[in-house]
């Protein structure tokens, strides 16, 4: 588990779903929360949300791996976008959950390395109480079922300008819809990957559970792992 008292601030976390908002409005969101929460003006923050069909390639990018040409993809109406986090292209889309935890981390004795599985991990746990056997794949990232992956991650540690550390932006999507694999990844080889597939949580388990209700029994794995509390315990789903 991670150590809180050795990388984290304050212990409060502002966690909220606030539904689908497109690529772009809430990569600006990220951006700005950054700096407010390395100046010191907004709590840390999970934002737990989803996207419309939008392809995003990471640092690591192959734009190979995108097999869509632009009229395939204005025909679907899916958005691309050449973004900051690390890794290579993944689907984002309706019936995934996505979470972007803007944590603040503090330079004494942090490992990154063990940031990133921390975020495995909650997933992983999760899974876990619905009897799935879920775990990891060496030599990637994300959380795998067998052969499939069910959630990527990606994520970016920016330099913090006013104390020593970093902020944390992008994070984790995690697949809930059945038939996503065949929806969105298909018109990819997701993370450049060519020899796994891709799963979710409801082809897994033949349960219908929406997004936000995942949202809302994924946040206590989230806060026990970080070792967080809710600045609001009230209705996760923000009217």
């Amino acid at each position: 588990m991670t150590e809180r008292e050795n990388h984290y601030a304050s212990g409060m976390l502002d966690a909220r779903y606030i539904g689908q908002v497109p690529y772009g409005e809430a990569w600006d969101m990220q951006k700005a929360y950054v700096k407010q929460i390395d100046g010191g003006e907004r709590a840390e923050t999970l934002l737990l949300l989803q996207h419309p069909p939008t392809y995003t390639l990471g640092s690591d990018r192959h734009p190979e791996h995108l097999l869509l040409d632009q009229e395939e993809l204005a025909a679907r109406d899916i958005s691309v976008f050449e973004i900051d986090r690390g890794g290579d292209i993944t689907y984002h889309g309706p019936g995934q959950l996505v979470g972007y935890p803007l944590l603040y981390l503090d330079a004494v004795g942090l490992d990154l390395h063990a940031y990133l599985r921390s975020l495995e991990q909650v997933i992983i746990d999760w899974l876990g109480g619905h009897g799935i056997e879920a775990g990891r794949k060496p030599e990637y990232t994300g959380v795998w079922v067998g052969d499939e992956k069910i959630a990527a991650i990606g994520i970016k540690f920016n330099k913090a300008r006013h104390r020593r550390g970093f902020i944390t932006s992008h994070g984790f999507a995690l697949n809930i819809k059945s038939g996503i694999a065949s929806e969105g990844f298909g018109g990819i080889v997701p993370c450049g990957i060519q020899q796994f597939g891709v799963t979710s949580f409801n082809d897994l388990t033949g349960r219908s559970l929406s997004v936000e209700e995942a949202a809302e029994e994924l946040l206590p794995y989230f806060l026990k792992q970080f070792r967080y509390e809710r600045t609001d315990n009230g209705a996760l789903t923000q009217e």
